[in-house]
């Protein structure tokens, strides 16, 4: 008689992980991404940081129903939401939001006097981009005890 044991995936000691400079850049991105939005997102209800509804395109005000306040609450809402989408499905957070800062450098290339602003939101974008790819890479291993 044999005994067969079937795994899909290779066990990974909890150490080769954690020393792997890939999975700790993850780590960082993930972290990051997650702490990030949910800051800015429920200082969008504050304004501690800064008055957010300057930030917002007057042609998106104009659009938009309500005051810039409020067209920054449901901005923080979604930020909030992005950030605990990245602390539970990586791969997908990190998309979302990538996604998300495209509509806000889109947004703040259209404001004379933000482009300093856009361009850092672009290298933002290029890290949650390289969080959704490296969390593909790392989705599937598994930590041996």
């Amino acid at each position: 008689m044999s005994s067969a044991t079937t795994t899909t995936e290779p066990a990974v000691s909890r150490r080769a992980v954690f020393t792997d400079p890939g999975y700790q850049a993850f780590a960082i991105l993930r972290v990051g991404f997650t702490v990030a939005p949910i800051l800015f997102g429920l200082d969008k209800f504050a304004n501690l940081l800064v008055d957010w509804p300057t930030y917002l395109a007057p042609w998106i005000d104009d659009v938009v129903p309500g005051s810039a306040q409020a067209a920054m609450y449901a901005v923080g809402a979604i930020e909030i939401l992005a950030g605990l989408v990245v602390a539970v499905a990586p791969r997908f957070g990190g998309w979302l939001v990538a996604g998300w800062l495209a509509g806000i450098i889109v947004n703040l290339l259209t404001i004379p006097d933000y482009y300093d602003i856009a361009l850092r939101d672009f290298g933002l974008l290029l890290g949650a981009v390289a969080l959704a790819r490296l969390a593909q890479r790392y989705r599937g291993e598994r930590l041996s005890r």
